[in-house]
């Protein structure tokens, strides 16, 4: 790392993996939790971040704006928030997340949710087919499928008037997918139970779950939110087309070690129709920062990083050690990794250009390994802010992010001039 970099960890630290700046904190807070993804940072982290900027009003930026994180915790502290994201599905999450809600639209809502689960017992609607998620089987039972297939349509007909109404209904209906699918997540894998053993039973009311569910929606929606947000579908690394300047900068831009958010996310997306076969979802993934899933892990395989930006001195030996002929998949993640590089580095570049004298930034990363081989991202993202001209730029360990002592998550941070 450059000698001008500077580096908060020394021998004296003694690193936690602490679960509350993790997306376990967020559990039981109004919207937050309104749906999970297993990369999502924590409510308190953005909130610490945000404690430390004293300038109000102040213009945040979040450009990887994933569940809405940043952008909800600074327009409850009265913040105008911008953020964007190359998802349509976590661009509508976000905008429904971050706006006030009046209570007649709360208590028409409750109409409408009744409404919904009557009309599925009438010839008022005609069932939706299963969208073709892969071995969608394996997601849910006949009964659950069968019932999200007469839900969804009866959702339309009872907010055909109110799309505010909809949206809540929609992400209780999220919310009752996930509660009744047969899947489980962890950081970075998701696995099945045995097609024997699901979550539905004999036992469980579907109706009622998706009114419990309701309810839960409905007690966040009631928050009231003090900034304004500006939710924007766009990509990363092309931040000119926000046609505005920012104070703050607070982000968690993808790992180098994530596999897919669209992978997680593919339950939602599809039953909402945000993506209608597997195709769509590969080239999506492909859209985003060194995206690799579907499309986009063969296009990887043709990809070639000769032609890279930017590269620190450091970077090629990595690159060659993980493309190592001993590593089965090497040569793909080295691509991989370089894909990533250089998306990021596509991405600092377009951020100079809505960047306010003084403007800080902090950046949530974490390093990791491939093969055995250690990928500091917090090294790479400080050699080009460096490179860029940020005044500053701090390396900050925040936690271990789990029993491997070298991983780590570290908020980068920078000034510009």
């Amino acid at each position: 790392m450059s000698r001008s970099v500077a580096t908060d960890m020394n021998n004296s630290i003694i690193l936690r993996q602490r679960s509350d700046y993790t997306q376990k904190y967020n559990q039981k807070i109004a919207r937050h939790d309104w749906l999970r993804l297993t990369p999502a940072y924590s409510v308190k982290m953005v909130e610490d971040l945000l404690s430390g900027f004293n300038d109000v009003p102040a213009n945040v930026l979040d450009p990887f704006c994933g569940m809405a994180t940043t952008a909800l915790c600074a327009v409850n502290k009265g913040y105008s928030t911008t953020t964007i994201d190359v998802n349509p599905f976590l661009v509508w999450l976000a905008n429904v997340k971050t706006i006030n809600f009046p209570e007649n639209t709360i208590n028409s809502t409750h109409k409408a949710c009744t409404n919904a689960l009557r009309y599925i017992n009438t010839k008022a609607i005609s069932p939706i087919i299963e969208p073709p998620i892969h071995n969608i089987e394996r997601w849910w039972n006949a009964q659950a499928r069968t019932f999200f297939c007469h839900l969804r349509p009866a959702i339309e007909l009872a907010t055909i008037n109110s799309p505010e109404e909809r949206s809540l209904l929609l992400v209780a209906f999220c919310r009752t997918l996930i509660a009744t699918s047969n899947a489980s997540f962890s950081h970075q894998s998701m696995s099945f139970g045995p097609n024997d053993q699901t979550i539905i039973n004999s036992n469980l009311d579907l109706h009622e779950l998706f009114r419990d569910n309701v309810l839960y929606v409905l007690e966040g929606a009631r928050q009231t939110i003090r900034g304004k947000a500006k939710i924007i579908h766009g990509d990363a690394r092309s931040l000119e087309q926000l046609n505005d300047n920012f104070d703050l900068i607070i982000t968690s831009p993808p790992y180098a070690n994530r596999m897919s958010y669209i992978r997680e996310l593919r339950p939602y997306m599809y039953w909402l129709g945000y993506l209608t076969n597997g195709r769509d979802a590969g080239e999506l993934d492909w859209s985003s920062i060194g995206g690799t899933w579907g499309i986009a892990t063969s296009r990887l395989n043709e990809w070639r990083s000769c032609d890279l930006t930017f590269t620190p001195k450091w970077f090629p030996s990595i690159l060659d050690s993980i493309a190592c002929v001993d590593n089965a998949n090497g040569r793909l993640l080295a691509n991989y990794i370089a894909k990533y590089s250089e998306d990021m580095w596509k991405h600092f570049v377009s951020l100079l250009s809505v960047l306010r004298s003084k403007c800080q930034l902090h950046y949530i990363v974490g390093n990791s390994t491939f093969y055995g081989v250690l990928l500091p991202t917090e090294q790479l993202y400080a050699n080009m802010m460096e490179e860029l001209g940020f005044n500053n730029v701090k390396v900050r360990p925040i936690r271990k992010r789990n029993s491997k002592k070298e991983l780590i998550e570290f908020d980068v941070s920078a000034s510009w001039h």
